[in-house]
């Protein structure tokens, strides 16, 4: 008895805070909407082909409608060697990529969100050199994907801030 009341009770405290689903109303929701209408600007070098693609394919397809926003995205991508052994050979590396990003909105030119992301990944380095390149590329593969959701959600939970507060 005591526990069903104290869920009915934190049931009605969440809808009274104004708790709502990000990507309500599924695909034709104003969240899909606007994530649908984000062009992915070019970015440079390698790990930008990698973020970028990652990024279109969470956006979503813009279909034949015109992009109102363009997504500009700068990478940072650092390998440093650290672990060093008595020989001063690294045994460990950290992989790090971070992404300055800017929402513009393609009618004025102005820029509506100026945020980043990033991670970090370790990389254990061993005596077969192909296997740390190989090393390497996998986590830029595993930290392109990681900082694509980082400004998806962030991109969704800007879109449903200024479409409730509409």
């Amino acid at each position: 008895m005591i526990r069903s009341a104290v869920l009915s009770l934190a049931i009605l405290l969440l809808s009274a805070c104004g708790l709502h689903s990000l990507y309500g109303g599924g695909a034709s929701g104003p969240v899909s909407g606007l994530l649908r209408s984000v062009e992915v600007a070019p970015i440079a070098g390698q790990q930008g082909w990698l973020v970028r693609t990652k990024l279109i394919d969470r956006l979503g397809e813009s279909g034949s409608d015109q992009p109102r926003y363009r997504l500009d995205v700068t990478l940072d991508d650092n390998i440093t060697s650290y672990g060093l052994r008595a020989d001063r050979a690294a045994t460990q590396e950290r992989r790090s990529l971070r992404a300055r990003y800017q929402l513009v909105d393609l009618a004025n030119g102005a820029v509506l969100l100026d945020a980043t992301a990033g991670s970090d990944a370790s990389i254990d380095v061993v005596s077969s050199e192909y296997a740390t390149v190989a090393a390497e590329q996998t986590a830029l593969e595993n930290l392109s994907g990681i900082v694509a959701d980082q400004i998806v959600a962030r991109l969704g939970i800007y879109a449903a801030r200024t479409t409730h507060a509409r």
